[in-house]
């Protein structure tokens, strides 16, 4: 009877699932998801995040989520005509961004709105748009030290790998 090295069966089993399971240009996220709300941190997440994409090969999708204010109700008008004129202003600047480096840096984008709480729309976002992955600046609130972020609410959720800049 001849005796086999433990585990020699088991090394065949593992390099014939490799060989089976791999396929070539799916490794990697498919989109990634930028949370952006016009803040240094957040722009700086969106830049991180779209040279995450262009190695990658991934759709950046850049969500701003429009705040509903309670108090805004009251004022009808003028709160959401200044939440979609940020929205705007946001989507200039991402165009002017990447005609710059148009040719050199190119990366698919796209810009989405979406409207409630900022944890609430990302959630949304990111589900909605199947990410892979959710890159967000870190809060320049110093309340939240206490009451915890939009980014230690992604990270507790679980639901993606989130990056977080400074």
């Amino acid at each position: 009877m001849k005796a086999r090295a433990p585990g020699s069966d088991s090394l065949a089993v593992v390099t014939e699932q490799r060989s089976q399971g791999f396929e070539r240009g799916t490794d990697g996220p498919k989109v990634i998801v930028a949370g952006v709300d016009g803040s240094d941190s957040s722009l700086r997440a969106a830049a991180y995040a779209s040279g995450l994409a262009r190695r990658q090969g991934a759709l950046l999708a850049l969500v701003y989520v429009q705040p509903v204010l309670a108090a805004g109700a009251a004022l009808g008008a003028p709160v959401a005509d200044a939440t979609e004129e940020v929205a705007e202003d946001l989507v200039a600047q991402v165009r002017e961004a990447m005609e710059r480096v148009k040719g050199t840096f190119d990366v698919r984008w796209e810009f989405h709105t979406f409207r409630g709480d900022p944890y609430g729309g990302l959630v949304k976002a990111a589900d909605d748009l199947k990410a892979d992955a959710v890159v967000v600046g870190a809060s320049e609130q110093a309340g939240h030290r206490f009451v915890g972020s939009v980014a230690v609410r992604l990270v507790k959720a679980g639901r993606w790998p989130v990056t977080v800049v400074p």
